[in-house]
């Protein structure tokens, strides 16, 4: 076993993926630079977790991640010509954001793997 895994034995992928998820759910006070850190240590220490079950709350983060910023790209174009539906579709993107960070957590806080 290489040390980077031996590093994550114990508490710390536990910890670290806590506070992963908090960055993910509190990035709306900070404009999104929060998930785009988050999202940067999830690339990095991806290979180094122990099981399935933390991959797949990683993953989980990744995917959520990526959706939405795929989102944000596609409803861009609204705001250069009608604020009202760019406005909606932001903010509609974000509760899904929201809603997928919270529900990950839970099922992280409970002991839940999370579906591929």
């Amino acid at each position: 076993m290489t040390t980077e895994v031996q590093s994550f034995q114990g508490e710390e992928p536990r910890t670290l993926t806590h506070v992963l998820y908090a960055l993910h759910t509190i990035t709306w006070f900070s404009g999104g630079i929060f998930s785009v850190i988050a999202i940067l240590i999830n690339m990095v220490k991806f290979g180094d977790l122990p099981d399935d079950f933390y991959r797949s709350h990683w993953r989980w983060q990744s995917r959520t991640f990526w959706f939405a910023l795929l989102w944000f790209a596609v409803t861009f174009p609204l705001w250069f010509f009608f604020i009202f539906p760019g406005w909606i579709a932001y903010v509609a993107i974000g509760l899904w954001y929201l809603y997928r960070c919270l529900r990950g957590w839970i099922a992280f806080n409970d002991r839940r793997a999370m579906p591929v």
